[in-house]
């Protein structure tokens, strides 16, 4: 019984700055995944068009933010770019941490439209073209509500991959979840494991409603 009165208050005097945190976290990801996906979903239309040189850029894109830690990108943003004295890359922790995140996101969600347009069958595409439409209304009409249904197990676990990124935002001084987590351990050391614990019950009650909600969103879809 003592063990519970104490970890309630532990609990209790911690509630105001984790949940400051989880703010800081759901801000900065929602930014994060609002623009990304818009980014994104432009990038995959245009990858999925299969255009030469514009394939090439776009792909170059995806290599270099896909194929190195988030980590990495998230120092080049806040303290290489803005080494360069251009106005315009220099980004607070806040901005570098939103910017980063965007373009890591719009990285996944780029592959993943490309290849779900690139799955719906061409006889559709075909269909549409022969009925008088443009190949723009046929994209946008019969390939892409198509599309749609497919992108989105993908998009959730996307999505709940960037909110679990935010973690390494403390490095850049951003008072995120994780970062008031170990602000507090350094005032409570002796209650290391039971803050760990309650950080990773505030990612967790995050997280799964946006997984709830993908697993809605692809039967409603179906239906």
């Amino acid at each position: 019984m003592e063990w519970i009165i104490a970890k309630w208050q532990v609990l209790s005097s911690l509630s105001p700055f984790l949940l400051d945190g989880l703010l800081n976290t759901f801000e900065v990801s929602m930014f994060a995944i609002i623009l990304g996906s818009l980014l994104g979903a432009v990038l995959g239309i245009l990858d999925s068009l299969k255009h030469r040189i514009l394939g090439m850029i776009i792909n170059t894109y995806l290599h270099i933010f896909r194929g190195t830690p988030y980590l990495v990108q998230l120092y080049v943003i806040y303290f290489v770019l803005p080494s360069s004295e251009i106005s315009w890359l220099q980004f607070d922790s806040y901005s570098a941490a939103i910017v980063s995140l965007s373009v890591y996101t719009a990285s996944y969600v780029t592959a993943i439209v490309s290849s779900a347009i690139l799955s719906v069958p061409k006889g559709q595409e075909e269909a549409a073209r022969s009925c008088g439409m443009s190949k723009f209304q046929a994209l946008y009409y019969i390939v892409i509500p198509q599309a749609i249904k497919l992108t989105i197990p993908a998009m959730a676990n996307t999505y709940v991959t960037v909110i679990k990124c935010t973690a390494v935002l403390s490095v850049i001084g951003l008072t995120e979840l994780t970062r008031q987590g170990e602000t507090a351990i350094l005032r409570m050391p002796s209650d290391t494991i039971f803050i760990y614990f309650l950080i990773a019950i505030l990612y967790f009650a995050y997280c799964y409603p946006v997984l709830r909600f993908a697993n809605w969103a692809e039967k409603r879809f179906e239906s």
